[in-house]
C-alpha cells in the first residue's frame, strides 16, 4: 500500500485530490472552469466526498468560519485574523492533550511544527542529499509557527504554488508530530527509554568495565566480487590495524566500540546501538505505512542492535539478557521472533526490505517496556553495512521511494523531481560509496 495510491489516507496531501494545490486559486468565480473539474472528482465517488467534508470541516472549525467565502477577509484583517489564532491554539492543545496555558500550547505546538521541518531536513540530510537544493524549504514557510498563518497561506493566491504547497504539507506533518508526541506522553516513553539504559548497565554489562567505557576492535573482512557479501571476517585491534596492508577492492575495516558482559566467568565482547526514534524518525514511519495513529504504526520506539563474532556468543548473549531481566526483578518474554542467522530466508514483510536479511530479530518484554532487539554476528553486521541489495542505506532508500514517501513530499508537478529515476540515481551513488570506502 502507497501513501499516494488511491487508498492513501492523507487526502489532503494529494497533488490528485480534492485539496491539490494549483497554480491560481480563486474565491470570486465559483463556476469557473478549474472548480467545475474540480467537482467533477466527486461526481462517482461518494467516499471521497464524505472524505472531502470531513477535512473540510475541520479546516473551517480551525479558523472559525462556516464556508471559504470567509477565508479572504481573515487573510485581509490582521486583527480577525488574530482573534481565530488563539482560539485555534487552545483547541490544538486539546486535541494533543496538552496541558498549561496559551504559552505552554503555543510553545508546544511549535515543538510540533519544528519537528515538521526536520522531517525535510532528514531526508536532505541522507537519502535525498545532493537533491537538497530542488527540496530545501521555502524561508517563507520555515520560518512561521503559527497554524493559522499557515492554513491561510494555502488558499492565498500572492503566494506561489509551491511555497503553499509547502505551508499545507506543514500542517500535516505538524498534526502527525503532535499524535506521536500525545503516544509517547500516554506510553511515558522518556523514563522507558532511562530506565532500559539503567537495566543494561546494571544487570547486562560487565561490572568490571565503568558505566559507558568501551573497548575498540575493527572487523577485517573480504568480500564476495558478485554480490559483495561478507566471505571472512576477523576481528583486530586498533594498534594491529595500523599495520595492515594496502586493501584490495574486496576488502574492508570497519570499526566497532565494544562493550562486555559476563557469562559464566567469561568475557564476552558486543557491540551494542541502543536507541530512541526520534520524532521525525516515527512521522516518516506512518507516512510508510499509510498510517496517522502511531500506537498502530510505530511498534519500535526502543531498540537495540548487538553484533557478536559468532553464533554461539549470539545464544549466549540471548540467555544473558533473560537472567539478567529476573535479576532485575522482571520476568522477560520474547516476542515475534525472526532467525535468519543460519542462512534461512528471510520472510520481508515491509516495503524495501530485502529476503536476504540475515539476522536474529525479536521483541523483549520486560518491565513494562517492549524492546525491538536485533542481534547480528560479525559476518551479518557486515552485510548488513554493505552487501548488495541487502544493505542497510539501501533498504533505506527503497522504502522511502517504493511507499510512495518521496512522491508525497515532493510532487513532481511542483518540484520536478522523476522519483523514479532518482531513486535509481541514490541507489547507484550509495552502492558506490559504500564499496569504495575502505
Amino acid at each position: 500500500m502507497s501513501v499516494v495510491d488511491e487508498k492513501s489516507i492523507f487526502i489532503a496531501m494529494k497533488q490528485d485530490g480534492p485539496f491539490a494545490v494549483r497554480d491560481q486559486i480563486s474565491f470570486e468565480h465559483p463556476f469557473c472552469r478549474q472548480n467545475r473539474q474540480w467537482a467533477e472528482i466527486f461526481r462517482h465517488d461518494r467516499q471521497m466526498a464524505t472524505k472531502y467534508r470531513a477535512v473540510r470541516d475541520q479546516l473551517f472549525d480551525l479558523l472559525q468560519i462556516g464556508s471559504f467565502d470567509e477565508i479572504p477577509a481573515l487573510i485581509r484583517y490582521p486583527d480577525l485574523r488574530g482573534q481565530r489564532t488563539e482560539r485555534a491554539y487552545r483547541l490544538l492543545g486539546n486535541l494533543f492533550g496538552i496541558s498549561g496555558g496559551l504559552s505552554e500550547i503555543r510553545s508546544k505546538i511549535h515543538e510540533y511544527m519544528n519537528t515538521a521541518d526536520a522531517v525535510i531536513g532528514h531526508l536532505k540530510g541522507k537519502v535525498l542529499a545532493p537533491y537538497s537544493s530542488h527540496i530545501e524549504i521555502s524561508n517563507e514557510i520555515e520560518t512561521t509557527q503559527n497554524p493559522v498563518d499557515l492554513l491561510l497561506t494555502v488558499f492565498d493566491n500572492r503566494y506561489h504554488q509551491k511555497l503553499r504547497f509547502e505551508a499545507k504539507r506543514k500542517l500535516v506533518l505538524m498534526g502527525l508530530a503532535g499524535s506521536i508526541d500525545q503516544r509517547e506522553h500516554e506510553t511515558d516513553i522518556e523514563s522507558k527509554f532511562s530506565a532500559f539504559l539503567n537495566f543494561l548497565n546494571q544487570y547486562v554489562w560487565s561490572p568490571q568495565l565503568r558505566i559507558g567505557e568501551l573497548e575498540m576492535a575493527c572487523l577485517h573482512s573480504h568480500h564476495d566480487a558478485d554480490d559483495f557479501s561478507c566471505t571472512q571476517v576477523d576481528v583486530t585491534s586498533l594498534e594491529e590495524a595500523h599495520y595492515l596492508h594496502e586493501f584490495a577492492e574486496n576488502e574492508k575495516l570497519t570499526l566497532v566500540k565494544r562493550r562486555l558482559f559476563q557469562d559464566n566467568g567469561q568475557e564476552i565482547p558486543v557491540y551494542v546501538t541502543v536507541r530512541k526514534k526520534d520524532s521525525a524518525a516515527k512521522v516518516l514511519k506512518l507516512l510508510r505505512k499509510n498510517e496517522k495513529n502511531p500506537a498502530v504504526a510505530v511498534d519500535d520506539e526502543l531498540g537495540l542492535m548487538a553484533v557478536l563474532d559468532n553464533p554461539s556468543h549470539v545464544k549466549r548473549f540471548v540467555r544473558h539478557l533473560t537472567r539478567a531481566a529476573v535479576r532485575a526483578g522482571s520476568f522477560m518474554i520474547l516476542e515475534d521472533i525472526s532467525d535468519t542467522l543460519a542462512g534461512n530466508r528471510y520472510q520481508a514483510t515491509s516495503i524495501g526490505s530485502s529476503s536476504n536479511t540475515q539476522m536474529l530479530k525479536f521483541f523483549a518484554r520486560m518491565g513494562g517496556m517492549r524492546v525491538e532487539f536485533i542481534i547480528h554476528t560479525n559476518r551479518t553486521y557486515l552485510n548488513y553495512r554493505y552487501q548488495r541489495g541487502a544493505s542497510h542505506d539501501e533498504y533505506e532508500v527503497r522504502r522511502l521511494f517504493d511507499s510512495g514517501v518521496t512522491e508525497f513530499l515532493f510532487p513532481y508537478d511542483i518540484y520536478q523531481l522523476d522519483m523514479q529515476q532518482v531513486r535509481t540515481r541514490q541507489l547507484q551513488r550509495f552502492r558506490q560509496n559504500i564499496e569504495r570506502q575502505r
